[in-house]
């Protein structure tokens, strides 16, 4: 993908230091071990399915994305796990662009619905969200920790699921 100079792809093992430098570097940025992203970038069948996607400008990373899928075919379950865009990058259409390559890359796996978790005060990722037509389905009290904060609970209907 290239809109606006943002190119978008599929994550490689090459890509996984800038990838936790990135995400150590953003507070809001769920915070995993560099083991699970090693396992996101290898080949993965059946169960629980990752894929990591990066956004570089002129060859710097300035975010990167993970989808989740959970089962096969029409009954699986498909899931925008994490969004995380460098400070200075934002508002640029890199968060969209990494929204938009997961959710290709959902539908792609037969799902019907993504759904995703955000803080209730993130306005600006509650209203990329809602651009991209998801629509919020529930809130959870307390979610998210450092600051204690309510997770709305997200949905979007993909076109090739169901």
């Amino acid at each position: 993908m290239n809109a606006a100079g943002v190119h978008v792809r599929v994550g490689v093992a090459a890509d996984l230091e800038r990838v936790v430098a990135l995400e150590r570097a953003v507070a809001e940025a769920p915070h995993w071990g560099e083991a699970e992203y090693a396992a996101m970038v290898a080949q993965q069948s059946g169960g629980v399915r990752r894929c990591l996607f990066v956004a570089e400008v002129a060859g710097g990373l300035v975010g990167f994305a993970v989808g989740k899928v959970i089962g096969e075919g029409v009954d699986c379950l498909t899931e925008l796990e994490s969004v995380v865009v460098d400070g200075g990058a934002r508002r640029g259409g890199v968060g969209r662009g990494l929204c938009d390559a997961v959710v290709e890359w959902g539908g792609g796996q037969g799902a019907a619905t993504m759904e995703l978790e955000v803080r209730a005060g993130s306005a600006g990722a509650i209203a990329l969200y809602g651009g991209l037509g998801f629509v919020v389905v529930g809130r959870r009290g307390a979610y998210y920790h450092g600051p204690v904060e309510d997770a709305l609970l997200m949905e979007l209907e993909l076109a090739g699921g169901k």
